[in-house]
């Protein structure tokens, strides 16, 4: 995955997105073609594409219309439909007709003694639907600064704002997930970016949301020396907030953890999201303490590049069902900054992260 690098003033949100898509017309225009591509291999029909789409951009532009307004603009400067741009917004909406699996694993420290947060994850998915990658800083109508990592066309993925404030990402399945096209996932996590300085403002943003398809917000936060963290889970059915062991690690994969949303649980045994669990709290004290590449290092543990986290496309199976590794991600509150990598866990402990 090729990342592309946006830094943006403009704080009116079509004009943003008249921006991103002028910039990146080629990322915008390729990555729907992809996305819209993917929905035929998977038996969704186009019809039943649009119709997810434009209810999931209704739902979008009464929650939270700078959004939509937004996408709007990028499909405009791009010179594509609207609506091409939003399937790419509703791309988790959409796959809630066909779920599969999802591979991420995020690992947040909050040290109870006090001092930063230490956070680390990797972002997994078809390196085929996502050549391209961007990290955008914008500043918000009120002011906000917000640094993120996302597709070209989705709204957030991974980031940090001027507040302390940072977020993780992780898809998540649930039986109640459906198609009728609710809020996007993804804009979901950018209004928290946007918006939110506590855990609390960060819940109830999630709770104002009517979502069709799942997902978990691992948010952190750090001000005063004091960090906090907690991963809220949301669904069609309801939303639950896990919070940190006594040790102060946060773990979260593809599954529920929230005893009450985790009997609904759908995600596939393939994802091997208990194995990539297990397997990060078995790690999580060599993470301790470290910096973002070491932290890197120790998420391997002694498998190396083979460990389960790292996730390796098998060549033996069809393009969509080919899953890799694509970043390696770690937040720095205080910092204000993303650090990152295109590629798994060794290869960042290898050659380093960027910083954004």
């Amino acid at each position: 995955m090729k990342l592309h690098t946006l830094r943006t003033t403009t704080t009116d949100p079509r004009a943003r997105g008249h921006e991103i898509g002028t910039r990146h017309a080629d990322q915008v225009r390729d990555v729907s073609a992809r996305y819209l591509a993917h929905f035929t291999v998977l038996g969704i029909p186009e019809t039943t594409v649009r119709e997810i789409v434009a209810r999931s951009h209704d739902a979008l532009r009464d929650w939270y219309p700078g959004l939509a307004e937004e996408s709007d603009g990028i499909a405009g400067a791009a010179g594509i439909e609207p609506w091409q741009v939003a399937a790419v917004a509703a791309r988790t909406e959409v796959l809630a007709a066909a779920p599969g699996k999802g591979e991420c694993t995020t690992a947040v420290h909050v040290p109870p003694a006090g001092g930063p947060p230490e956070t680390i994850q990797t972002w997994d998915w078809h390196d085929s639907l996502t050549p391209d990658g961007l990290l955008l800083s914008l500043v918000t109508g009120a002011g906000r600064r917000v640094k993120l990592f996302t597709e070209f066309g989705t709204a957030a993925k991974i980031g940090v704002n001027d507040a302390g404030l940072g977020l993780h990402f992780n898809i998540l399945h649930h039986r109640s997930d459906n198609a009728s096209g609710g809020v996007p996932v993804h804009a979901v996590a950018r209004r928290v970016l946007e918006e939110a300085t506590t855990l609390a403002q960060a819940r109830d943003i999630v709770a104002s949301a009517t979502v069709s398809a799942s997902t978990v917000l691992t948010v952190v936060t750090y001000r005063d020396g004091h960090a906090a963290a907690a991963s809220i889970e949301m669904s069609p059915s309801g939303w639950a907030v896990v919070r940190p062991d006594a040790d102060g690690w946060v773990v979260h994969t593809n599954h529920f953890l929230d005893p009450g949303l985790a009997g609904g649980d759908a995600s596939l045994p393939e994802s091997v999201s208990v194995e990539r669990y297990e397997h990060a709290r078995a790690v999580r004290g060599g993470m301790t303490g470290r910096s973002a590449t070491e932290r890197a290092a120790a998420f391997c543990g002694g498998d190396g590049r083979a460990a389960v986290v790292c996730v390796h496309a098998d060549a033996s199976q069809p393009g969509h069902e080919q899953w890799s590794t694509l970043l390696t991600a770690s937040l720095d509150l205080p910092g204000f900054a993303l650090d990152h990598r295109a590629g798994n866990p060794g290869t960042a402990a290898r050659e380093g992260l960027d910083r954004f």
